[in-house]
């Protein structure tokens, strides 16, 4: 629809076109986009020109059924990821941002938590083109200086009015971990943030994340539209089963508050192996990959029973730079990645995701890299999500068993092992073709 443009000034124009029967953008199912054009034409030729693509839907989020997309339930359960690898810092090229992109795909998330600053416009794009629903916020995080009002609110308006086109944007992050030193600064910011973007962008929600959840009359607390919590029971104290608890104390004790689980997760270095499942000390130096992979085991059993959860991610994606940390026997590294900072190693965690969330068919045994062990007695796990799997040690089968604490989980304890090599293997029918996976270890 033509109009004509003033010469000087900034001028606004504002059209209105009506779908009778639109085709919505419904995720991953169907991420359908219409694409808009925009020309500016001088003397009959185009001088500027402009595309974008445009997804129709709807949103919300219920107390009792987590988030909605286009009036039905859809789950949303994915990753936080950073935006960076080895010997590349931050510096990612559109292939390598794909790259990400498509293992996270393999993953089965639904969803991804952009933490903690904005990042490639490239990302959001795909995000709109593969159907993943993303969260973008801004990078104020952790202790503050009172000095970061004018900085936040700027970066905030550049977050929104750059991305506000984006159909797989559904939320703003205003803040991450701001609570401390006192939560009295980061809290009058958290309502000023927050009218900043209801300004800019009052249909899409907003959302403050705290890892000071125990003390709900927190200052930074509830200024926003969501209040989010980063959780990590098992980890950072307690126990992994502990986070069922903390969702039902929540559920009951904040009525008007649907929750989420902005970051839970474990540390596990791929170079460290144990059958000890006790939570080791997270400054300390043995992250066992066989704990994190427990812990995961644990937590999204427990997620999955609790639809009113209306997100939960998964920190991280990948492991990343912490420059001042020494621990698990990796100087400057959060190894809490499902997959190596390098991109080259997935941890048996990822399988565990990938049995639960994706549709492609996974048959994986865990704890592969813990090749030398100590008993005569152990246990074995198998992730399969396409049938009942079968067992065999030294070509011996396994007597059946039941699935564990999902339908893709089968563990056999208390196999009997010889010393020396044994040769571990599973396998099960797919489609009338059999699919295996093994490894062998060594009994000291």
């Amino acid at each position: 629809m033509p109009y004509s443009v003033n010469p000087t000034g900034i001028l606004s124009y504002y059209n209105e076109h009506k779908l009778d029967k639109p085709h919505l953008w419904n995720a991953k199912e169907d991420p359908y986009l219409y694409k808009v054009n925009v020309r500016l034409i001088y003397d009959g030729k185009v001088i500027d020109e402009i595309n974008q693509a445009l997804g129709i839907r709807s949103f919300s989020i219920d107390k009792e059924k987590g988030f909605i997309l286009n009036g039905k339930p859809y789950r949303l359960y994915g990753v936080s990821r950073h935006q960076e690898r080895e010997n590349y810092g931050n510096a990612l090229t559109n292939e390598q941002h794909l790259e990400d992109m498509k293992l996270i795909m393999e993953l089965g998330a639904t969803s991804i938590r952009f933490a903690h600053y904005q990042q490639a416009d490239y990302l959001y794009h795909l995000c709109d083109s593969l159907g993943i629903i993303c969260w973008a916020e801004i990078p104020f995080v952790g202790i503050w200086t009172g000095k970061e009002t004018e900085n936040a609110k700027q970066q905030l308006i550049e977050l929104i009015r750059q991305n506000f086109n984006h159909p797989s944007i559904y939320v703003w992050g205003l803040h991450n971990e701001v609570g401390k030193p006192d939560g009295l600064y980061s809290g009058q910011l958290t309502v000023i943030l927050n009218d900043v973007a209801k300004t800019e962008d009052p249909d899409r929600y907003t959302v403050s994340v705290s890892n000071q959840w125990w003390i709900k009359d927190h200052p930074v607390h509830f200024h926003a539209d969501l209040q989010a919590c980063n959780q990590y029971s098992g980890w950072y104290g307690g126990k992994a089963e502990e986070l069922n608890k903390f969702i039902n104390n929540w559920y009951h004790s904040t009525p008007d508050i649907p929750i989420c689980i902005s970051e839970y997760g474990a540390e596990g270095n791929p170079l460290h192996q144990t059958s000890d499942m006790t939570p080791p000390p997270p400054l300390g130096k043995f992250f066992p990959e066989t704990y994190q992979t427990y812990y995961h085991e644990k937590t999204w059993a427990i997620l999955k029973s609790h639809p009113e959860v209306w997100a939960s991610y998964i920190w991280n994606m990948f492991d990343f730079t912490c420059p001042l940390w020494d621990r698990g026997e990796m100087k400057g590294r959060n190894q809490k990645g499902l997959i190596t900072y390098d991109r080259k190693l997935k941890k048996d965690c990822f399988y565990w995701y990938k049995a639960n969330w994706s549709k492609d068919p996974v048959l994986y045994l865990t704890a592969r890299r813990y090749s030398v062990r100590d008993s005569l007695n152990d246990s074995f796990t198998v992730y399969c999500n396409f049938g009942k799997p079968i067992l065999e040690i030294n070509g011996k089968k396994m007597p059946e068993i039941n699935s564990g604490l999902t339908p893709v989980h089968y563990v056999w304890n208390n196999v009997k092992l010889h010393k020396g090599k044994n040769k571990i293997k599973t396998f099960a029918k797919l489609n009338g073709k059999i699919l295996t996976d093994s490894y062998e270890i060594n009994v000291r």
